[in-house]
């Protein structure tokens, strides 16, 4: 073989054995949420039926175990103390969802106002007691400072856990600590650090007491923040436009729903030099079948 010759082959075989060395790959875990279609139940899922991307390239799944005999799951309610207090129309309903949830749910309640969360009730699996700790809202306009700032300070208070954790979070939306438009920060905080804890939240609009509670542009960008936190954690906004429900009934039976659908999801995630958040896209080619999870998770560095 001539010179020419061996170099090429030198290089060709130096471009295969680049090409099979596997991208370092980091496990991740998520909390996902499978419903069916029109609230019907959705049938079990197996790793094959989950895709994971990130960066439009797809991700070996390794795992997908149900949670609905979840001995650990850790949930809390929270009212937002800036809340009308003709939420109280609604507080059996709250105390029905917490009386039906599995009994080996731990549960606690909160207020938020201020900026933190004034807990009536730590994580219990006495649902009768953690039912008859909640109260009227306060129905003091801007009481709340920021629901996002107060959410933040329950998570990061709250100890690590094994199971999935929750929280069912009844408020407007609005935030007076910011005020209203794009890119709040305090909600861009609550939601990473509800992704980096794997916490789901679940939000309830519920308007406002005072002035802010019926101005047409708080209300607006409440409920988008509701959505936004919502949304990025895998969970729900549950909202009627401006108008309070009629009853909270329905939307905390379609949570205990959401929460019989959950599966602790496993995936191969590529990590960069630095470690951070990485978006990531989960969903399901079955049809009539829909996955929540959230829109970016943490991965450490490499």
């Amino acid at each position: 073989m001539t010179r020419i010759g061996i170099l090429i082959a030198v290089s060709m075989a130096a471009g295969l054995s680049a090409r099979d060395v596997p991208e370092p790959a980091l496990p991740v875990n998520v909390v996902v949420t499978v419903t069916g279609q029109k609230g019907a139940p959705a049938p079990p899922l197996t790793v094959d039926d989950i895709l994971v991307s990130q960066s439009k390239q797809h991700l070996q799944v390794t795992g997908l175990e149900p949670l609905r005999a979840q001995s650990s799951r850790q949930l809390w309610v929270l009212i937002d103390d800036g809340t009308t207090t003709n939420l109280g129309t609604q507080l059996s309903d709250l105390k029905n969802f917490l009386s039906d949830l599995p009994a080996n749910t731990q549960v606690g309640v909160g207020y938020m106002n201020y900026g933190r969360v004034q807990v009536v009730q730590p994580l219990t699996t006495d649902h009768q007691l953690a039912a008859k700790a909640m109260r009227l809202p306060t129905g003091m306009a801007g009481i709340s400072a920021s629901p996002y700032l107060a959410l933040t300070s329950l998570i990061h208070k709250w100890p690590a856990s094994s199971g999935p954790r929750e929280v069912v979070m009844v408020s407007s939306g609005i935030d007076p600590e910011y005020g209203a438009g794009p890119d709040d920060p305090y909600v861009n905080e609550s939601v990473d650090v509800a992704q980096r804890a794997g916490v789901v939240v679940y939000s309830i609009y519920y308007s406002g007491a005072g002035r802010w509670g019926h101005n047409g542009r708080q209300i607006f960008w409440g409920q988008n923040y509701l959505a936004q936190l919502s949304d990025q954690t895998g969970g729900e906004l549950y909202w009627l436009g401006a108008i309070n429900p009629v009853s909270l009934a329905p939307y905390l039976s379609d949570i205990s729903q959401h929460l019989n659908g959950q599966y602790l999801l496993t995936f191969l995630a590529r990590p960069e030099s630095k470690a951070g958040f990485q978006a990531v896209k989960i969903r399901t080619e079955k049809p009539r079948v829909k996955v929540a999870g959230p829109s970016k998770v943490y991965v450490p560095a490499q």
